[in-house]
């Protein structure tokens, strides 16, 4: 009752924040720098230079994702009178296109950032292709796949022969299942796969005995009622120690990297398990974004932490020293790289990485463009570019 009554206050949070910033978003002007508060310091007054209006898109509304943006943005609101407007969507092109089009100029995602900067998915159609992305910061997320207790699940190996639940049209779902499944060496073809038309059906579907096992977060309010259920909870560990396992995970899914996780449904505080980790949501942006705004975005964001950190229980995870951490969905902008650095964040380790990553960037980019010339010489058809292009990114990039 406790859980569902807080479940309960976080959606009237969200809806009194969606009031909130679209009355803000009629105000201000995107031209003019936002003017520092009076009990700013000088020093700080003259760095001041975020937008007097910003423009976001995020999850829908009642999400975790919109949640923690619109307690962001309620931040700068207080501290330098930006006023931020979110454009809440429940589709990864929902989510980018503002983007895209310039409506928007930083996004709330996740696993669609992977997905856009490859040219996968949805973005492989011809209207798309591999977009040059940036992050700005990436909030730590805990997903894995969760089991009834009932099923006798206890090690991912154990996936094998049981029911495992596969949402229709949503490749964020069940790419991480397959990711999972990879860790023990199983495929799709060692387990029954069954489909369900949502993610909130996946997750019924283990209290009703249609599932055995699916992908979720252990904060979900439904894990609570699976907790409590007949059927039992159980989290299957996915231990950093097995180098092999993680290997075969990134294979499928390089964003997702090992973590540890003691709050949820199924967990104990102080007694973490090991299980799976990705970035939800992560700040991102264009290449092309001013690095002096990013620059002030995120310094701005590290200075009002005070002000949104307890919004929600996994709010302390937008620390700097978690959330300016590779891996990411994407390389991290330039104008972010420069304030992590001042504040001794960046390491020599994160620039390898994001060195690596935008090389691969620069490789796909270019493969898209050939792709792009040769469909244009043979008139491939729309509806067959997608094929044409995996096909085509298999032979150039390498996979």
């Amino acid at each position: 009752m406790v859980r569902h009554l807080r479940y309960l206050k976080l959606l009237k949070f969200a809806t009194i924040l969606t009031i909130a910033v679209f009355l803000a978003a009629g105000c201000g002007s995107k031209s003019e720098p936002a003017k520092p508060s009076a009990s700013q310091p000088a020093s700080q007054q003259a760095k001041a230079t975020l937008p007097n209006m910003l423009t976001w898109s995020a999850y829908d509304i009642g999400s975790g994702g919109y949640i923690q943006a619109g307690a962001m943005a309620s931040a700068l609101g207080k501290k330098y009178d930006t006023k931020v407007r979110i454009l809440p969507s429940g589709t990864s092109v929902g989510r980018l296109t503002p983007l895209k089009s310039g409506a928007a100029a930083y996004g709330f995602l996740a696993d669609e950032t992977y997905f856009a900067v490859e040219g996968l998915e949805e973005f492989s159609a011809y209207s798309w292709g591999p977009q040059d992305l940036r992050v700005i910061l990436q909030h730590p997320a805990t997903i894995s796949l969760v089991a009834t207790k009932q099923s006798g699940i206890k090690t991912p190996a154990d996936f094998k022969g049981k029911r495992v639940a596969w949402v229709v049209g949503s490749p964020t779902i069940y790419k991480k299942a397959e990711a999972f499944l990879a860790f023990a060496g199983l495929t799709w073809d060692d387990v029954k796969k069954v489909e369900m038309p949502s993610y909130a059906a996946s997750l019924k579907g283990l209290i009703e005995d249609k599932v055995d096992a699916a992908i979720t977060i252990p904060t979900a309010s439904i894990m609570y009622e699976l907790e409590s259920s007949p059927k039992g909870i159980f989290w299957p560990e996915f231990p950093a120690s097995d180098k092999e396992g993680w290997d075969r995970i990134r294979k499928v899914a390089p964003w997702i990297y090992p973590g540890k996780e003691d709050r949820g449904a199924g967990l104990t505080k102080g007694q973490p398990k090991e299980l799976p980790q990705y970035s939800y949501p992560q700040i991102v942006t264009y290449a092309k974004q001013s690095p002096d705004e990013v620059y002030a975005l995120i310094k701005a964001l590290d200075e009002t932490f005070d002000l949104y950190k307890d919004a929600d229980p996994v709010m302390p995870d937008w620390a700097l020293k978690k959330a300016g951490k590779t891996p990411a969905g994407a390389p991290f902008h330039e104008g972010a790289i420069k304030y992590l650095k001042e504040k001794g964040i960046w390491t020599a380790e994160d620039d390898k990485w994001n060195n690596q990553v935008l090389e691969r960037m620069k490789k796909v980019q270019q493969a898209w463009d050939k792709a792009i010339e040769e469909a244009t010489a043979k008139k491939v058809k729309e509806s067959d570019f997608p094929a044409f292009w995996m096909k085509m990114k298999k032979e150039l990039v390498g996979d």
